[in-house]
């Protein structure tokens, strides 16, 4: 099944997010690479390609999205079911236009659309990669431009629900210096907000 389109689609997800001034979103997707490549043993190019661009909904997110994520907040499944099933349609839609094999499209379609809630043993290990990713890149920044705009226990619910998806045990202690350090983060930004 390899097919050679990790680079076009890491060229892709970078430009996609340069176009829409989010570089700082980056170093997520990279780091998700890294950590899909330390959790899961036989990781192929399909996984690889998933993991550059689980997230590419965000590059081209709608208004309805913003709408949503207002209404159901920063960790609800009905607000990523609808994120999960655009960026899989986003990155399928690329590869197809790029000759991928269909085999190929519908595995990475497949990981895309379930990297939030997981579900066999590669789709978890992407959700997985994805959470350590969030803990160790995104937690904190989320920390300091939020917690003001939405609300401490939002940004909580956000960490917790990041940290308590993953489903292996050697992604979770990886995961855990992360986590208690967004926790730490989190609770002298309120100590802050409260002075």
């Amino acid at each position: 099944m390899e097919q050679n389109f990790y680079n076009t689609v890491e060229t892709f997800v970078f430009n996609s997010f340069r176009n829409v001034q989010k570089e700082y979103e980056i170093k997520h997707f990279v780091r998700t690479v890294f950590w899909i490549k330390q959790i899961h043993p036989n990781v192929d190019e399909a996984m690889l390609v998933s993991a550059i661009s689980h997230d590419i909904e965000r590059a081209f997110r709608m208004e309805d999205m913003h709408i949503l994520k207002k209404e159901f907040g920063y960790a609800d499944i009905n607000f990523y079911r609808r994120h999960e099933e655009r960026g899989a349609e986003i990155i399928s839609e690329f590869l197809k236009k790029n000759g991928a094999k269909m085999q190929f499209i519908r595995k990475v379609h497949l990981l895309i659309l379930t990297h939030e809630e997981g579900g066999n043993e590669e789709q978890n290990a992407l959700k997985n990669a994805d959470s350590i990713s969030f803990l160790e890149n995104n937690a904190e920044d989320l920390i300091e431009r939020k917690t003001e705009l939405v609300g401490r226990q939002k940004i909580r619910n956000k960490i917790d629900w990041m940290y308590t998806r993953i489903s292996c045990d050697y992604a979770k202690s990886i995961a855990t210096p992360y986590f208690e350090k967004a926790i730490d983060t989190l609770n002298k930004k309120h100590e802050l907000l409260l002075l």
